[in-house]
């Protein structure tokens, strides 16, 4: 069966692009090699994990990259009263089974046990919560509970900091985010088309206030909550508050930079 992501936006700016790079490891710079980085906005299945799942395999295999990012509560869409996704959910192989053929960790949306908006991280080894997001917003409060640290993985000596949508709106996330030693702020948004400009502002104040390489995947299509047409359009914005990469307004789009 074809992959559903036909369309690839591969972008590589290494050469007509340069940048500083922020060393926060004991390697040094210019011993860490440059970072294959995919923000995904996949047709979501309401409710349908298993299907789900199986897109998010799909888009790790045609992103070709060391990490993959999707947005909010992409297992689920944004449904509030979705079930916990469990770390060890069966449903999940698939997306395992593809992190294991690629070398790819996948960041991925689901709701988890203590009533957490949450990102998975997904490996050829298996699934762990990474991270739980701190902000919420007033419908999601009725039900979730907010986390109560940033969290920052350390990917091939690149330190990727973690967002969930609200967060990145509140500049305490970003400062709490940054303190602890960041070349990457990563998350996984929602925004309804009318608001499609949000993300592109908050990624901005990110960046101006921490000089790094800010990610953002976006949900595109309809999903829960109202959201009847979302923004899509992921990007990857450098640290000089460049747009380096953008995808289209549609499901099933993704994007796939290098960033060094």
């Amino acid at each position: 069966m074809p992959s559903p992501y036909e369309v690839i936006l591969g972008i590589d700016h290494a050469v007509d692009h340069p940048t500083a790079r922020h060393d926060h490891t004991d390697r040094g710079a210019e011993s860490r090699t440059p970072l294959r980085l995919a923000a995904v906005q996949p047709l979501c299945v309401p409710l349908d994990v298993a299907a789900n799942a199986l897109a998010h395999a799909a888009a790790v295999r045609a992103a070709r990259a060391r990490v993959v990012l999707f947005p909010e509560l992409s297992l689920t869409g944004y449904e509030l009263d979705a079930a916990v996704v469990s770390v060890d959910d069966l449903r999940l192989a698939p997306l395992v089974d593809a992190c294991a053929e690629t070398g790819a960790l996948a960041l991925v949306g689901a709701p988890v046990a203590g009533d957490h908006i949450a990102m998975l991280a997904v490996t050829g080894d298996g699934v762990s919560v990474a991270y739980r997001k701190m902000w919420l917003g007033d419908a999601e409060s009725r039900r979730f509970r907010p986390g109560d640290t940033p969290a920052v993985l350390d990917v091939d000596g690149w330190r990727v900091g973690l967002a969930i949508c609200k967060d990145t709106g509140v500049a305490a996330h970003a400062e709490l985010t940054a303190a602890l030693g960041i070349d990457v702020y990563a998350a996984g948004v929602l925004e309804s088309a009318g608001d499609a400009a949000v993300v592109d502002e908050r990624a901005q104040r990110i960046v101006a206030a921490h000089r790094v390489w800010v990610a953002m995947a976006s949900f595109a299509g309809s999903t829960g909550g109202g959201y009847t047409e979302a923004a899509g359009r992921s990007g990857v914005w450098t640290p000089a508050g460049e747009v380096y990469a953008r995808a289209g307004t549609e499901p099933n789009e993704l994007l796939s930079v290098e960033i060094i």
